[in-house]
């Protein structure tokens, strides 16, 4: 009996063993990684630069300095983000709310019913938990076409909601309420998440001899606070929930300027095709922000749902990515295109901003251009001076360039819903300069800002994504 026990085990441990060779090799049959160029973007080589002035600090704002950094390769969008562009956002977030709408008359038609995996939405691969039964939430049904036309009755009457009230109506005409157009989603604090003094602290049971074995509960983390009183917490609790609205505050085009007659900007600046081509304009750092999150989830999904691996999230630039890439590879010039003088060989301007006083018409703009005016600078980004300013991901701070770290330099500061009510503490900054500012705000330096709750309407942006890996020369 013994000697049938011994073999039995032998043979258990070289049947546990015969599917490897005993060597160190890795996890093999990783799906191989091949690295592209995001529509739309461009790479921007990881290097090193002197970030800030390379001419005299003008208004002695005193905000800037020399300071050689280091920044990561990554990808920057070519243009700003067009009316069109951010367009497709606003429809998504419009065409998903009226989805769930109807599906509180229609559950089977506008809801995927089916059990396990059943698809792709906005969040990646969606499973029916059969841990939560009780949770009443499902994935939307895209491919179910929604007709704006609705003729069944109870299908159009599902949709009111969407619409402006009879009150609110001019002339009458039945148009979408964009204050209802809401756009909830989440993201990680990563920042809270790495404090030093949080530790990750696994669930564990009594064993024999007083040791703890760990247990396939979920531990918690244990999190030093401000009065440094420790206290264990669940990692959801890094896991933020933001409801921004998304539609563009199109008023901005009125109220950025007394007594100018921007009306007709209001009007039609947004929607009207005339425009689609021109930059996004009147909206908000969180608005910017969520769009970025959207557009991840967007090819995210879109990769999953062809088996490949995912990529980076979308962002806001960093501004001392933003300055690199402005340069397009010129050690210190004051603007993208190079040399001191705002004009070339011919007299002609070389970005649209207010020339001379008051000429808005002499660089060939009025209000905004289109995003591929003008000559793009060496690395192939077009309007990164003038046209429309650009948030990027960084909070303000005068003195920012004392305390910013010299390899990818990020200053960030979230505030709270108390802290929002102190001005200061909202700033973030823009880049670039605008149609509406002076030739010393187009300078690769100059920095400035807005509030991030604020929509103007000579602000818009880029995105931009981290390359995944040290460099393209990798695949040499």
């Amino acid at each position: 009996m013994k000697r049938i026990l011994i073999v039995g085990m032998a043979a258990l441990l070289l049947s546990s063993c015969s599917q490897e060779n005993g060597q160190l090799m890795g996890v093999q049959d990783r799906p191989a990684w091949y690295p592209f160029d995001p529509y739309g973007m461009l790479y921007c080589p990881m290097g090193s630069y002197n970030m800030g002035p390379s001419d005299e600090d003008i208004p002695y704002a005193h905000t800037t300095k020399s300071k050689t950094v280091s920044v990561q390769a990554f990808y920057m969008d070519q243009t700003e983000i067009s009316n069109n562009e951010y367009r497709q956002f606003v429809y998504w977030v419009r065409d998903s709310i009226a989805r769930r709408l109807l599906s509180e008359v229609a559950e089977e038609d506008w809801l995927i019913m089916e059990e396990d995996f059943i698809g792709y939405e906005d969040n990646g691969p969606v499973y029916i938990d059969e841990d939560y039964p009780e949770d009443p939430y499902r994935p939307l049904n895209w491919e179910m076409r929604l007709r704006w036309d609705e003729t069944d009755p109870e299908l159009k009457a599902a949709l009111d909601p969407m619409y402006l009230p009879a009150e609110e109506r001019f002339y009458r005409r039945k148009e979408i309420d964009t204050r209802r157009l809401i756009y909830e989603y989440y993201r990680i604090d990563l920042r809270t998440a790495s404090q030093k003094s949080n530790r990750y602290i696994p669930k564990t049971t009594p064993g024999p001899n007083g040791r703890q074995f760990p247990t396939r509960e979920v531990g918690s983390y244990n999190v030093t606070s401000k009065e440094g009183s420790k206290s264990n917490v669940n990692r959801s609790v890094f896991i933020i929930k933001d409801v921004i609205p998304v539609y563009p505050d199109t008023l901005a085009w009125i109220h950025d300027f007394t007594y100018s007659f921007n009306e007709p900007m209001t009007n039609m600046y947004f929607w009207h095709p005339a425009y689609d081509d021109y930059p996004v304009v009147n909206v908000t750092w969180k608005q910017a922000r969520a769009f970025c999150v959207w557009r991840t989830m967007l090819l995210n999904c879109f990769l999953s749902g062809d088996g490949e691996a995912t990529v980076q999230d979308f962002r806001l630039p960093t501004e001392s990515e933003w300055e690199y890439a402005a340069r397009g590879g010129l050690q210190l010039s004051p603007f993208p295109w190079g040399g001191p003088y705002i004009r070339n060989a011919r007299g002609c301007f070389l970005g649209n901003f207010k020339p001379m006083r008051g000429s808005y018409i002499d660089d060939g703009g009025f209000h905004t251009v289109k995003i591929f005016s003008y000559n793009p600078n060496d690395w192939g980004f077009y309007c990164m001076a003038g046209n429309a300013a650009e948030w990027t991901s960084n909070a303000f701070d005068e003195s920012a360039y004392d305390f910013m770290h010299d390899l990818n330099p990020d200053y960030q500061y979230e505030t709270t819903v108390q802290e929002e009510q102190v001005p200061v503490l909202c700033r973030k900054v823009i880049r670039g300069g605008s149609w509406k500012d002076a030739g010393f705000y187009l300078q690769n330096s100059t920095r400035s800002y807005e509030y991030q709750d604020t929509a103007k309407c000579y602000v818009g942006f880029r995105c931009a994504m981290t390359f995944l890996g040290r460099s393209k020369d990798d695949d040499l």
